[in-house]
């Protein structure tokens, strides 16, 4: 009888916890709705990004080809700066966009694509990738995801615009890219 006893009580005092979250919460102003939300997520503060009127931060990084590029030498010159994985869907929906902004204003502004290559299961998935589908625009290999990390790219696809005084003057863009996107950023930028 005592053990009847017990567990009717706690099945009250269970019940009543539940009641009281769903009244305090009610309370609190949350409805309990989920809203639709695209690319939305919670994240830390030091995953903010890098903010607008910086100075992007200078790296070196071996080409698909084997060359060098810093991005100092691009100093001048318009850029969209761009990392990426092959294994992302969001990067494989941008980059036929990419690749035709390219090729429609390449002269008047440059596309980095930097890859994430410390994520890729192996370095020769990249070329792969961009041979199969005929990227023109410069591909950078972040074999350790150093400069990733430095630009705080902690989810792929993220986008700095960064102007001709080599500062970033756009905030950051996590998600794909459309070309409409793209055209719109380079008529903002200076």
């Amino acid at each position: 009888m005592l053990k009847k006893w017990l567990g009717t009580a706690l099945l009250f005092v269970l019940i009543g916890i539940v009641v009281f979250n769903i009244l305090q919460e009610n309370k609190d102003g949350s409805t309990g709705d989920i809203k639709e939300s695209k690319g939305g997520m919670i994240a830390p503060p030091e995953s903010a990004g890098l903010e607008p009127g910086q100075m992007a931060p200078n790296f070196e990084l071996e080409t698909l080809g084997g060359k060098k590029l810093k991005l100092s030498d691009l100093r001048g010159e318009k850029v969209i700066l761009n990392f990426w994985a092959t294994w992302c869907p969001p990067c494989r929906e941008e980059m036929p966009e990419m690749q035709k902004f390219h090729e429609d204003f390449g002269d008047k502004i440059n596309i980095i694509a930097v890859n994430l290559t410390g994520s890729e299961t192996k370095e020769s998935d990249v070329k792969e990738f961009i041979d199969k589908y005929n990227y023109t625009y410069p591909i950078l290999l972040d074999k350790n995801s150093q400069v990733g990390e430095t630009y705080k790219a902690f989810t792929v696809p993220t986008t700095y615009f960064i102007g001709t005084d080599g500062k970033i003057q756009k905030e950051r863009k996590v998600g794909p890219m459309s070309y409409e996107f793209m055209q719109e950023t380079l008529e903002s930028l200076e």
